[in-house]
């Protein structure tokens, strides 16, 4: 069984699944009953089935940014569908905190997608006759909220992503960016506690997709969402995630750490993944850092969490060590300095456990 090992922090567990399987083809449940739920490649050929999911295991912690990421044909978006029963799993446990997913009724699971799951895809699937506002208030119309709250709670979405002034325009109208935009507002106008998406940003430039992710990120920090996000480009994925899951051929290969998977990955497969990264991108300063605060007086400060490509300039401009200040708690829990952020820029500073 591919299993998540490595914790995120403390927080409780929001979603998980323990030895998923999607199955596509005649009497792929019979196979997989006969094989006890384990069957091997062999078997799956023998009897003309696709597994496009295999014995996937993992825990989704709430608030987390969780990314699924794999080639294409890896099962990545198969599993997120099988995460929210859009696909029905073939075998295995799925949880939603407490409640048992797999036996939710078509009708429980329905109000379950309508109040809790938020959702956007690649293609915004946007209502062409309607305007903005009616696209993002469509889910609460689904959910027969009255018009006045509809909209009012609507245009608070459209504010909160930057569409202010928008609302009458059609999507004909706006731009890929924008777009994109909509969707995403219209996903949250549920309030939802689970936020699936699944390549929100392939389809769009360059420029405006980092615009979109940094907008991602603006959301998460305001907003606290649990966030399952499928993508391709592991680019994406370390600037996006607090932990990754890759995958290959519908099996988990590694759950960890932007950091760790560029550190440790578990095989030749997740190496090829990121062996172009360079390691300053991914290593925190809280991994290279001294544990004692020995910096002058009036030293500046950075973040623990805080990545070295983005504190180096600072610190080898200053002269001096740098206070590291830890922005949960606030206090100061060691100190940075040139020697860690050269050793780290030159490869041969990975940081400790």
């Amino acid at each position: 069984m591919h299993a998540d090992t490595r914790e995120a922090g403390d927080a409780p567990v929001k979603l998980a699944c323990r030895g998923l399987w999607k199955v596509f083809g005649e009497h792929a449940d019979r196979v997989l009953e006969r094989s006890g739920g384990a069957p091997d490649a062999a078997t799956l050929a023998r009897h003309g089935l696709t597994a496009a999911v295999r014995d996937a295991s993992l825990d989704v912690h709430t608030g987390e940014v969780f990314v699924i990421m794999g080639l294409s044909g890896s099962g990545k978006s198969t599993l997120v569908r099988c995460l929210s029963r859009l696909v029905e799993p073939s075998l295995g446990a799925l949880t939603l905190e407490d409640r048992d997913l797999l036996a939710a009724p078509e009708r429980e699971l329905t109000e379950i997608r309508r109040h809790q799951m938020g959702m956007v895809f690649q293609h915004f699937a946007l209502l062409p006759h309607r305007d903005v506002l009616g696209n993002v208030a469509f889910p609460l119309e689904i959910q027969g909220i009255g018009r006045d709250e509809r909209e009012r709670r609507a245009r608070e979405m459209i504010e909160l992503v930057g569409l202010d002034g928008y609302e009458a325009r059609r999507p004909a109208a706006l731009s890929g960016g924008q777009q994109q935009r909509v969707g995403i507002a219209r996903s949250l106008a549920v309030d939802p506690e689970l936020w699936f998406l699944d390549e929100p940003f392939s389809a769009l430039d360059p420029l405006i997709r980092r615009e979109m992710q940094d907008e991602l990120l603006r959301l998460q920090r305001v907003l606290h969402k649990t966030v399952i996000f499928i993508t391709h480009d592991f680019d994406e994925a370390i600037r996006l995630a607090d932990r990754v899951a890759i995958m290959k051929a519908g099996e988990i290969v590694q759950v960890d750490t932007p950091e760790r998977l560029v550190l440790s990955p578990a095989d030749d497969y997740v190496a090829e993944f990121t062996r172009h990264v360079p390691t300053a991108k991914v290593v925190g300063v809280s991994s290279v850092m001294r544990h004692e605060d020995t910096a002058p007086a009036g030293a500046a400060e950075v973040g623990a969490d805080e990545r070295i490509e983005a504190v180096a300039p600072r610190v080898l401009a200053a002269g001096t060590s740098l206070r590291v200040r830890d922005p949960g708690s606030g206090r100061v829990v060691g100190t940075i300095g040139r020697d860690e952020v050269i050793a780290v820029l030159a490869g041969t500073g990975g940081g400790h456990e």
